[in-house]
């Protein structure tokens, strides 16, 4: 286990499942904190399945995540050997590809208190802020799941849209195993969403509008990018891949930003949304235009926090 020993790591604190053995990665929590990231709105698979213990679906299989000291442990479920059963048996995945998978998610590569230092610098704003939300990171989502996703976030809270994305992908997404009596299912699929009842589904699983920007974005890409040309963008210019985002049905400036920053390594992406707004002429006292978030508005405040917080100005924006 890396020279990490896993007696520390209470299995009785777990989902009553059968796990592949714990492991850990150094993490201090100044660089990452779990329970800031996982439940800020960055993601809607996550939940406290006890206290300290994050348990979620990533990369199509359900991981629990917990933190003692300077450590990151983790485990990883497999698939049910039966649909109907619990546990399940034991993942296949060896040590090196989800020691990856989370150092990718969470881009752990990048040295977050070295980006507090500069843009506390920078921002005496920040630097007050920062001292209550240490390891604030962004995370590296895959695209599909990202779109989709926020899609369901427009005129919504983040109980509600966990909840939307829950009903989402027990509808339309592959089970992956049980967990204590409680079911998890993949992200839906593409072309699991693209079917001609896939409207019809959605209105009834309650996402009222959204499910015709849901459908019909999923209509949109299938028959032009396609997931991999969605993936894509990441190797794009920041404008460009927005641009495309924006044509899709239910995108605007806010959901492509979103999606620019927390899946297409577009680290200056600042999503705006009306608190970030009042942020920017209450406490920053910007001079805008108008008494509500226009277009304009939206690429000012966008363009003065990239200037104020430099190449990862999302990332300061998420603190």
């Amino acid at each position: 286990v890396r020279g990490c020993s896993p007696t520390p790591m209470k299995l009785r604190d777990a989902p009553s499942a059968c796990p592949s053995l714990w492991r850990c990665l150094p993490c201090p929590p100044a660089e990452l904190r779990l329970d800031l990231v996982l439940s800020s709105g960055q993601s809607f698979r996550w939940w406290e399945s006890s206290p300290g213990a994050w348990t979620g679906v990533l990369g199509g299989r359900v991981w629990t995540l917990r933190q003692d000291g300077d450590r990151l442990w983790y485990t990883v479920y497999g698939e049910e050997e039966e649909r109907d059963g619990c546990p399940a048996k034991a993942a296949k995945l060896d040590a090196a590809e989800t020691d990856q998978i989370l150092r990718d998610y969470f881009q752990l590569d990048v040295g977050l208190s070295a980006l507090y230092r500069a843009w506390g610098e920078a921002d005496p704003l920040f630097r007050k802020v920062a001292k209550d939300f240490p390891g604030v990171r962004v995370l590296r989502q895959d695209p599909v799941e990202c779109l989709f996703s926020f899609i369901c976030t427009s005129n919504n809270h983040i109980s509600r849209i966990t909840a939307m994305i829950e009903r989402l992908c027990q509808a339309f997404g592959r089970r992956l195993c049980c967990l204590d009596s409680r079911p998890f299912h993949a992200f839906p699929s593409l072309s699991a969403l693209t079917g001609a009842d896939a409207e019809a589904r959605l209105r009834a699983l309650g996402f009222g509008y959204r499910a015709k920007f849901v459908s019909g974005s999923a209509r949109a890409i299938a028959e032009g990018l396609g997931p991999e040309g969605l993936c894509q963008l990441r190797t794009a210019p920041y404008a460009e891949a927005r641009k495309v985002l924006c044509t899709l049905p239910g995108v605007g400036a806010k959901v492509a930003d979103c999606v620019c920053l927390l899946s297409l390594d577009k680290a200056e992406a600042v999503p705006v949304d009306t608190h970030v707004w009042h942020i920017a002429r209450q406490r920053y006292g910007m001079a805008l235009s108008g008494k509500s978030l226009t277009p304009r508005a939206y690429q000012e405040i966008g363009d003065f926090f990239r200037g104020l917080w430099g190449a990862r100005a999302g990332w300061a924006q998420a603190v």
